[in-house]
């Protein structure tokens, strides 16, 4: 006992100083410390210790969180005896102290949540003693304001935790417990939270006292947690505001045609504080947003004009909207009127006129404030967006009234932005010119408003960009002037361009005429000689927003006016033409260019004008008909023949900028290549002197490189910038004339200095990965541009060189040791990833004969794909999926090294071998689908090649196999794991767990690469040949078990185990295990039809895959929608009848008959009669139990292989 006193308060010390020291050292050794607890055996008994005698707050916060880990974790979990016994301590304990601190009581509540949600489908007694939770807070409701407090904040935690997703449990886990839940329990616990909304609302209640203010919150938390709940498994981020429809199920469908519950919660906005208004709106919010189809036309139109009307309440009523967090919701709420219904709907409510009117109002007051809740505006702006967006298509005789309020809407946004110039200026304050982002967001939606009335919008834009443009004039030419003044007009010009560019980017084809293409170019005339006067200033200052504003107004222009799919407007041009002489679109590209220049000149210095000054050069470089417009311009032809830092700055070495900074000439030379390519043709003199620069810096690193002393900072830079134009030009030259001049230029002169950068800089990842960069997209086969002659020993001199680069890089990588978790990735990974992406482009370029480096003795090869392995085998499996790029450029070598080099794959160690086949099964499930489909792709392969070498050794005349092929034979013999398992224990997953994770997919998910996953089944199946077809059984038994019923091995006893289930999801997982067996079944007939593994036989398979896939989907979708829509009786209707759908086909699964009511369904089948391969004679649900029975051995099912 002295023991456990004193460790007792050891353990209040350290949580002491973890939560409340200052000093670093101390806490991160408490905090180590109690990990160390948290990972000890006695940990759940120190627990229960620590809440019944811990002094202090923070040790029960600490029993709290530690016991939440202990029931979360999936191995080695607690029994449900001992999680029963948690779960009813936690009650108890929260019953009998209804004032612990909150955090306490916080993470009491989570951890009831956690076991809730974890032991959702656990039986005891034929009972779920996990499910009981509207029992369990009863009590909690019956006594005192705290212990309401309490049970409210228990439900509203779990409807939060069952919501979430959590991944460390598999996703089709959560969705069973998270839609369970939703039937079982959600709409009662609504049902609860709206009854006591009532009630509170109805006893007057003093909101200044803290308990009944704290019990309000909770219950509209706990009614907002219900509408938030992900009700069909669509929202992936809470963050995201897109979905705006709430999938309320049918079954709620009364409380919503009861205008009582919408009123109830109005009637709670107007009389409560502002404090707990917010949480009034956002319910209002998801019951604005519920989905159409749960009402008819007519209820529909009833619901809206009761929500219309209690807008309509709110906005003459707006006193409580100065309130931010109030003024935010009712935003959202204003927003979720359009994206929820049509205009045509809205324009039939009686008090239309009147709400519109009130609303336009809101906006432009709210637009004056601008200094105010930003990101609330963009809701308001959406709004208008929509309804603007939705006038050619309303069909309603009633006037919509939105010519003559969207104008408003516009003028308010337009002058209020103007107006803040000179107010941010004077005051100091942040300039929303700065979040780029956000202005171009509100941007994009005032150009849509903007277009509707689009004659008052342009006459206003004219008539403030004329008083703005004249005013700053007047100040140019003015010798006492002050710079703010300049300063102010600077401001108000910029948000003039931004805005037109917006306007005429707003321009949609089928809608636009001549007129408003001549309004087009009223603006655009402006601009122009607007930039005719602020490029003129250059020399002495310039603005950088005015500028960027600028480049944003080219890119909007290009994108209407210049391109190849671009209908030309005459009425434009005509008007360019009266003003400025811009006769045509090659004019026009001449300003394009000169305004590049003149940016790259004078803002050279400047990253974000550079940038996206090369930016509108680049987009300008790809129109097959603008490039060869813009080639024949003088100013173009100026740019080829001067690309040096004496006319571009920055092209120069800048010791002050990072080596970061030159991502941007990348862009220039890919610009500058397609330019030089539209009348290259075959002029090697033409390319010589394009590169002469390029020369010159390559010969200046040389020269540094000879000698034992040199500046390293400018050596990197110059290299650095070297390649970076380089890969641009790489890039570009996408011909085989023009990159066979430029491959001949770099190899082999320049290529050695390459290698010694490689060689000297291995360790600075902003050196090396510019080099490989390069060195991958000189080996990158993009258009077929590398085809060398048949006398060419080109191609192998560039492996060979590629091989040296990879092996000198990989070698000296692995020698860095430990890196930070926080920089593996600059420092190691990126680099690794780089070189896989060059190995793969190299092996799959077909340009090398790799049979000639080992006829010859060359290891190069051997090189590159040992160093391959090394580079491979130093990544934790896990860091394989966590980063994107990695994984994708592992996974396509993969699929190349499968399908050509099988034989090195086949020479490898076991442990190798195992880690590959592991990483193979680890990436199909991964969420990208070209990992997926990699995965797919390198599995059949080697089950492909195995399979052909099983079957050769298995010939009386058998050819004599290669050495590896005999190696890889003689490791599978010797790990038969790898092929044969069908219950896999083992942390490395075998190819028999691949087929049942492939099986899966392909049934039970919605699977976007079919094609690519059907593709490894039959090799898998032919390959588990050996083992016996009844494992295949077996397996589908196992998965369709786990899967339908989230039972796991441990919950079997005595060889039977008995699930209690509601009448429902007897039915539904009935459905899906029958399922799961038919489609199993008929992939062993199939396989056994096609017992070869040839191409023809691999395609006629997954066609009839994917055929009977389609069938089992539409059958599975029929019968969970009648359980959704019809009840348990038009379910089992719906079940006799799509189960004898599916399989009345050419692959027969008798079902004699579906017996079934309510409380009883017993469904009987002959073939599990008859058929010991199943060995489940009659499966019963009988007062909704289900008895299982274990699956067969191998040696019963393999006389039934075939029907």
């Amino acid at each position: 006992m002295a023991d456990h006193v004193q460790s007792l308060a050891q353990l209040e010390i350290l949580c002491k100083q973890l939560y409340e020291t200052t000093d670093t050292t101390t806490r991160l050794q408490a905090e180590k410390a109690l990990v160390e607890f948290t990972n000890s055996p006695d940990c759940l008994n120190k627990c229960q210790l620590l809440l019944e005698r811990g002094s202090s707050s923070y040790s029960q916060l600490l029993a709290g969180t530690c016991l939440s880990k202990l029931v979360s974790r999936t191995s080695n979990p607690l029994p449900l005896e001992q999680r029963i016994d948690i779960r009813n301590y936690v009650l108890n304990y929260l019953a009998s102290r209804p004032k612990l601190a909150a955090f306490v009581t916080q993470a009491l509540i989570q951890l009831y949540a956690r076991i809730t949600k974890l032991g959702w489908f656990d039986c005891q007694k034929e009972d779920y003693v996990f499910r009981n939770v509207i029992v369990d807070v009863t009590r909690f409701l019956q006594d005192s304001v705290e212990h309401c407090i309490i049970g409210v904040t228990i439900l509203s935690q779990l409807t939060n935790e069952i919501n979430q997703a959590d991944t460390t449990h598999p996703l089709t886990k959560h969705r069973k417990i998270a839609s369970s839940f939703r039937d079982s329990s959600l709409f009662d616990i609504f049902t609860l939270s709206c009854n006591l909304l009532k009630q509170a609302s109805g006893k007057n209640l003093n909101l200044n006292d803290e308990s009944q203010h704290g019990l309000l919150m909770q219950l509209l938390k706990l009614a907002h947690n219900c509408l938030n709940f992900d009700f069909i498994g669509t929202s992936t981020d809470e963050s995201s505001d897109d979905l705006c429809t709430v999938q309320i199920p049918t079954s709620w469908r009364s409380a919503f045609l009861d205008s009582s519950t919408l009123q109830l919660f109005f009637d709670l906005y107007h009389s409560i504080p502002p404090s707990l208004s917010p949480l009034v709106l956002s319910c209002l919010v998801q019951i604005a947003s519920v989905r159409r189809s749960l009402f008819n036309n007519a209820e529909r139109a009833k619901f809206l004009s009761h929500l219309v009307d209690g807008v309509k309440r709110i906005l003459e009523n707006p006193q409580s909207l100065s309130d931010p967090n109030n003024y935010h919701e009712f935003c959202r709420l204003l927003a979720r009127l359009k994206s929820n219904y049509q205009l045509g709907e809205l324009v039939k409510v009686e008090n239309y006129p009147e709400v519109i009117r009130l609303i336009a109002n809101f906006t432009v007051t709210s637009l004056q404030h601008w200094e105010f809740a930003p990101n609330s505006v963009h809701y308001l702006l959406s709004l208008w967006q929509r309804l603007a967006a939705s006038v050619p298509y309303v069909k309603a005789t009633e006037p919509h009234m939105l010519e003559t309020y969207t104008p408003e809407v516009t003028k308010a946004y337009i002058t209020s932005r103007l107006e803040s110039v000179h107010i941010i200026l004077r005051d100091g304050l942040e300039d929303p010119l700065d979040d780029a982002g956000l202005v171009q967001q509100q941007l994009d939606q005032l150009s849509t408003i903007g277009r509707c009335e689009y004659e008052k919008t342009c006459a206003l834009l004219v008539q403030l960009f004329d008083q703005s443009a004249q005013s700053y004039q007047e100040l140019l030419q003015s010798t006492n002037s002050s710079t703010m003044d300049i300063a102010v007009q600077e401001g108000r010009l910029t948000w003039l361009v931004y805005i037109i560019g917006a306007v005429i980017g707003g321009r949609v084809s089928f809608a636009s005429t001549d007129e408003q293409d001549a309004m087009d170019g009223e603006l655009v005339c402006r601009v122009l000689q607007l930039m005719n006067l602020t490029d003129s200033r250059l020399a002495q200052a310039g603005n950088e927003k005015l500028e960027l504003a600028m480049l944003s107004f080219f890119e909007q222009f290009r994108k209407i006016y210049i391109g190849d799919q671009v209908q030309k407007s005459s009425k434009l041009y005509r008007r360019l033409s009266e003003v400025l002489g811009l006769n045509d679109e090659t004019m026009v590209l001449s300003v394009f260019i000169g305004k590049i220049i003149t940016n790259l000149k004078y803002w050279g210095q400047c990253e974000p004008i550079t940038s996206k000054t090369l930016q509108l050069l680049n987009d300008l470089s790809i129109g097959y008909s603008s490039v060869r417009k813009l080639v024949k311009l003088t100013a173009v032809q100026f740019m080829l023949n001067n690309h040096t830092s004496e006319h571009f700055s920055f092209l120069g070495v800048n010791n002050q900028s990072n080596l970061s900074d030159m991502r941007c000439r990348t862009t220039f030379y890919t610009a500058l290549g397609r330019l030089l390519m539209v009348d290259l043709g075959e002029d090697e003199d033409q390319f010589e002197q394009f590169m002469l620069p390029l020369t010159a810096a390559f010969e200046a690193v040389a020269a540094m490189f000879s000698t034992n002393t040199f500046n390293e900072q400018e050596a990197k830079r110059t290299l650095v910038g070297l390649v970076r134009d380089l890969r641009g030009i790489a890039f570009a030259f996408n011909a085989k004339t023009c990159f066979m001049m430029l491959f001949d230029w770099i190899y082999p002169t320049y290529m050695p200095i390459l290698q010694r950068a490689i060689e000297l800089w291995y360790h600075v990842p902003a050196c090396t990965t510019p080099v490989l960069k390069l060195m991958a997209e000189l080996v990158h086969n993009r258009s077929q541009r590398l085809q060398f002659d048949v006398s060419s020993p080109n191609g192998i001199l560039l492996f060979r060189e590629t091989s040296k680069m990879i092996t000198t890089y990989g070698n000296r990588i692995l020698t860095l040791g430990e890196v930070p978790k926080d920089q593996v990735y600059a420092l190691k990974l990126k680099g690794i990833s780089i070189c896989f992406s060059m190995l793969k482009a190299v092996l799959s370029g077909n340009y090398v004969n790799f049979g000639v480096f080992r006829l010859y003795g060359d290891d190069a090869l051997d090189n590159a794909l040992q160093t391959f392995i090394k580079l491979l085998l130093s990544i934790p499996h896990s860091d394989l999926l966590d980063y994107p790029k990695l994984s994708q450029s592992y996974y396509s070598l993969l699929e190349v090294l499968t399908q050509d080099h099988m034989n090195f794959i086949a020479s490898l160690e076991p442990h190798v071998v195992m880690y590959i086949l592991s990483s193979i099964s680890e990436g199909l499930t991964a969420l990208d689908t070209m990992v997926c489909t990699g995965c797919c792709s390198s599995l059949d392969h080697i089950v492909t090649y195995l399979f052909k070498q099983l079957s050769r050794s298995t010939k009386k005349r058998a050819a004599p196999m290669a050495q590896e092929s005999d190696r890889f034979l003689h490791i599978m013999q010797q790990h038969p794991e790898m092929i044969q398992q069908v219950r896999a224990t083992s942390s490395t997953p075998p190819l028999a767990q691949m087929l049942s994770t492939v099986l899966n997919i392909i049934i039970f998910e919605d699977c976007r690469n079919q094609w690519s996953m059907s593709r490894p089944l039959l090799g898998l199946i032919l390959l588990n040949e050996k083992v016996g077809v009844g494992s295949v059984f077996t397996l589908a038994y196992w998965k369709s078990h786990d899967y339908c019923l989230l039972q796991g091995p441990n919950a079997h006893v005595q060889g039977h185990s008995t699930h209690r289930y509601s009448s429902t999801q007897a039915i539904l997982c009935m459905f899906q295990y029958i399922l799961f067996i038919y489609f199993t079944a008929l992939l062993v007939s199939l396989s056994n039809k096609w017992p070869s593994h040839c191409a023809t036989n691999k395609l006629l398979f997954s066609r009839t895959i994917h055929a009977h896939k389609d069938s089992v989907h539409r059958a599975h979708f029929m019968v969970s929608q009648s359980i959704h829509l019809l009840g348990n009786f038009g379910a089992i209707l719906a079940f006799g009848f799509t189960v004898s759908c599916v399989i009345s086909g050419p692959y027969i699964f008798p079902i004699y008959c579906i017996f079934a009511t309510v409380n009883h369904i017993q469904y009987v089948m002959s073939f599990y009669k008859t058929n010991p391969c199943i060995n489940c004679s009659v499966l019963n649900v009988t007062s909704c139990d289900i008895v299982v029975v274990p699956p067969p051995t191998a040696e019963v099912c393999a006389p039934y292989a075939i029907w």
